[in-house]
């Protein structure tokens, strides 16, 4: 049987690998609700308007809802959904909320489902954190926090 003994340069050498593997999101959980990959875009200086995306995975036998958002980051915080008129996009605030099905996944995504932060109170930096409250109809509140990837990123980069 052959021993090695770990010596303090082995050990720095483990710990410096493991710091240089990149961040990931922070998935949350409450309830039956998974919440995962929440993350937004950078914005303009001047832009007044920003859009957070996640996934919801509803691990529960019964439907729940995502009935209202709250941020410090903006005046105001909608659940929305782009939707085809024809030929013209609109955009709309759900006014009864999502619905998160039982057993489902719902994306909340660019182009789809959203959450609008409206009133932005200072432009989303990249590599910054925006603090998000869900309220969900069952199973309550959540605070997460959102990723800003780059200016017109289409998704996170982990």
């Amino acid at each position: 049987m052959i021993t090695r003994r770990i010596t303090p340069l082995v050990i720095a050498a483990a710990a410096l690998a493991f710091l240089s593997v990149p961040a990931t999101a922070q998935d949350y959980k409450v309830g039956a609700l998974e919440i995962t990959h929440p993350w937004t875009r950078a914005t303009p200086s001047t832009a007044q308007s920003g859009g957070g995306f996640l996934t919801v995975t509803n691990k529960g036998t019964t439907p729940d809802r995502l009935i209202a958002a709250r941020s410090t980051v903006s005046a105001r915080v909608e659940v929305h959904e782009v939707r085809m008129d024809g030929n013209v996009m609109k955009m709309r605030e759900l006014e009864k909320g999502l619905e998160i099905p039982a057993g489902a996944t719902v994306m909340l995504k660019p182009g789809g489902y959203h959450i609008m932060f409206m009133g932005l109170k200072a432009p989303f930096a990249k590599d910054a954190k925006v603090p998000l409250t869900l309220v969900f109809e069952k199973a309550g509140s959540l605070d997460i926090s959102l990723d800003v990837e780059a200016l017109g990123a289409a998704a996170p980069k982990h």
